[in-house]
């Protein structure tokens, strides 16, 4: 058996793991919202808890960025966009909530 039949296989489970996590986190979130299991808080922190885990199962299973000394760059590059958009709807948020108050 070649290493890169054995490499491939390692990719396909790494995929196929990353989709479980990410069906099973998408219907842990559908069902606290639907069931109403907790008060509206604790939903809101659960669904918000369950997408971040989402996004750090996506980044590590589909788009590979890890933690390791040879994925810094993509991890600076996902970071510095994360910041940018931050920035962006943060400036949205401050410019309605002004526009809010002057109208009220």
């Amino acid at each position: 058996m070649s290493g890169g039949s054995g490499e491939a296989r390692g990719e396909v489970r790494i995929y196929l793991i990353g989709y479980a996590a990410a069906l099973l986190l998408t219907g842990a979130a559908f069902g606290a919202v639907h069931w109403h299991i907790v008060g509206p808080r604790a939903t809101f922190a659960a669904v918000l808890l369950l997408g971040l885990v989402q996004a750090v199962v996506q980044f590590r299973c589909f788009l590979h960025v890890s933690l390791a000394r040879t994925a810094r760059d993509d991890l600076q590059l996902v970071l510095f966009s994360a910041l940018i958009i931050a920035l962006m709807v943060g400036g949205t948020l401050v410019v309605l909530f002004n526009l809010h108050g002057r109208m009220m």
